[in-house]
């Protein structure tokens, strides 16, 4: 009896999975795969932090790597917010680093041991809450500093007063888009890596099940594909966490100068 090709859904990846089920007042708080891997993203960053914490007069590689990161952030700040922006390195630095190791985490080849990896970074819900975490310093910020003079920021300079009304509608709802559009880049930019991943597997399965005619003809080339898109996974993971810390310093650059 031949072999079943085998069945490969690459959205399956992404399911949400209890992994211990809770319940208070009615609502639903079990601990899940995604919020799991959270967990393991937090505290892998923490000891990655904390091992670079040593202070050594000559840094090894570890503090070097982790100065490393804080004074790229620290510069990016510098360049688009100016002197202001130091005090954002904390909230930017842990911003940008956490995306990242959530999306190098979630790339981890760690099926071979059993263990699947949750990427939760391609889960809107996540992304959008990291938007919404930075859209909110960027209106906290606003309001402080600059109160009700804060709203002229959807007036640009030299607008001619027939044109105001127009473009301070334009430019509000430009501004409202922005946490969306900053969560959806990172959120499909994850997902649609993944799923590529996976339907290429799907490829490199049937093609070997098939025989060895398929095997060379589909599986092989399949998965030389997979390894060139891993290895493109990398810098996505690493540009969209780049993408999304300097998109943040821009907001709060708006607050805090009302360009």
């Amino acid at each position: 009896m031949a072999a079943e090709p085998a069945k490969v859904d690459p959205m399956y990846q992404f399911t949400i999975k209890p992994l211990a089920e809770w319940e208070m007042a009615g609502i639903d708080i079990s601990f899940t795969n995604s919020a799991a891997w959270m967990m393991i993203t937090t505290i892998v960053l923490f000891l990655f932090v904390l091992g670079g914490m040593k202070r050594e007069l000559v840094p090894g590689r570890w503090q070097m790597a982790v100065e490393s990161f804080t004074g790229f952030i620290d510069d990016m700040l510098e360049a688009n917010i100016g002197k202001e922006g130091r005090k954002y390195v904390p909230y930017v630095f842990s911003l940008f680093m956490f995306i990242l190791f959530a999306n190098l985490l979630g790339l981890l080849p760690l099926g071979v041991v059993g263990i699947h990896p949750f990427t939760f970074t391609s889960h809107f819900t996540v992304t959008g809450v990291l938007a919404l975490l930075s859209f909110s310093i960027v209106l906290v910020v606003g309001f402080w500093k600059h109160g009700f003079k804060f709203f002229t920021l959807f007036v640009p300079h030299g607008t001619p007063v027939a044109m105001i009304v127009p473009i301070a509608l334009i430019e509000f709802i430009s501004f409202m888009i922005r946490p969306f559009s900053l969560a959806l880049r990172l959120f499909v930019a994850m997902m649609a890596g993944h799923v590529l991943l996976e339907v290429l597997s799907s490829f490199v399965i049937d093609g070997t099940n098939a025989g060895p005619l398929w095997g060379g003809v589909v599986g092989l080339p399949s998965f030389l594909l997979m390894i060139g898109i891993c290895a493109l996974e990398i810098l996505v993971a690493g540009i969209q966490a780049y993408v999304f810390a300097l998109l943040t310093s821009l907001y709060i650059n708006d607050a805090e100068h009302l360009h």
